[in-house]
């Protein structure tokens, strides 16, 4: 389907360090299927990877919300939020 086409545009576009490109993909696969939390997942995965932890959590959190079992979202909530305190530590 297209969700599932768009998500995997991201996930190349991601692995071409092509970001921007991949947020959008995965932006446009949750907007055509909402219930569909690999894209939230995916998505969070770059924002963790360019600084925006708020933003990466928001997306961890929905996938969560959607899928409780989704173990890996839960492991990179708990990564992104240990890495905003820490950067909030620095001063930066």
């Amino acid at each position: 389907d297209l969700a599932t086409a768009l998500n995997d545009r991201g996930q190349v576009r991601y692995l071409r360090v092509e970001f921007a490109a991949a947020v959008r993909d995965y932006t446009a696969a949750i907007e055509c299927q909402p219930g569909f939390e690999v894209p939230y997942y995916n998505r969070g995965l770059v924002r963790y990877r360019l600084g925006d932890f708020d933003e990466a959590m928001e997306d961890f959190r929905k996938v969560l919300e959607l899928n409780p079992q989704f173990e890996d979202a839960a492991l990179s909530l708990k990564q992104a939020i240990l890495d905003k305190e820490e950067k909030q530590k620095r001063g930066y």
